[in-house]
């Protein structure tokens, strides 16, 4: 599903690249002439846009889109005091920090001019943070990333796993863990991102209680609630999870 995708985007790009000048062109001419006729005297500049005239190009990343609302509308329904997120875009990091004290850890730190954020430069792997000190915890499409070395990060096959145990570390008890990333057949994509079962994840999550799940399914369709087990032969669905850690 993938490939296919990746491959109609190319198609996509190759045929505005072939036909773009043409049209351009003639849009620009007959556009000129549309301000000699008006009356239109203000300066132009020429920035050729070709990519955008196909309506198939305009798509959105279902993954990226349906996570970040739901794990908002999750917040909403917290409304902690402060909330750590890992990695995550910066689309959530701007609705999470119009609504509380929002620290945004990553290796490649932003500092956007939001209210409410700061900013903690560290890894997944080490985070500067003590054990069961963090109430509220996000990291979403980031885990699968780990280890991959795409981000400039070292290369591990067990960074998922080492992601999500030191998630677990600095959860505290009573907390809430908001942990998304794509599910189904467990694969490597070499060096784009890895895809996990759900039951993989939970297995890395084995100290937490999984509280809710939700998924976009292969289609790019929200589905909520979900059930774990109907995610186990998808090929890269998301999977949106909700954990808890026990008060003992």
């Amino acid at each position: 599903m993938l490939i296919q995708k990746a491959f109609k985007r190319l198609w996509r790009n190759v045929k505005a690249v072939v036909t773009g000048p043409f049209w351009y062109l003639g849009d620009l001419v007959k556009y000129r002439g549309l301000m000699g006729k008006d009356g239109v005297t203000a300066k132009m500049y020429y920035v050729p846009l070709i990519f955008d005239r196909d309506p198939a190009s305009h798509t959105f990343d279902k993954h990226y889109v349906y996570m970040d609302r739901w794990a908002f509308k999750e917040l909403l329904k917290f409304r902690p005091a402060r909330h750590i997120d890992v990695g995550s875009s910066i689309r959530f990091l701007s609705m999470a920090s119009a609504i509380t004290q929002t620290t945004f850890v990553d290796i490649r730190p932003v500092k956007p001019d939001f209210d409410s954020f700061d900013v903690v430069e560290g890894s997944i792997l080490k985070m500067p943070f003590a054990d069961n000190s963090l109430e509220s915890l996000s990291c979403l499409h980031v885990a699968e990333h780990i280890g991959l070395g795409r981000y400039a990060d070292p290369l591990d096959p067990l960074g998922t796993k080492k992601a999500c145990a030191e998630l677990q570390r600095v959860l505290a008890p009573g907390g809430k863990l908001y942990f998304a990333g794509p599910v189904g057949k467990n694969a490597t994509y070499f060096n784009a991102h890895r895809v996990h079962s759900p039951s993989t994840i939970l297995g890395y999550f084995s100290g937490l209680k999984l509280e809710s799940f939700t998924a976009i399914n292969d289609a790019g369709h929200f589905v909520e609630p979900a059930k774990p087990e109907d995610y186990e032969q998808a090929w890269y669905a998301c999977g949106c999870f909700v954990f808890t850690k026990s008060l003992n």
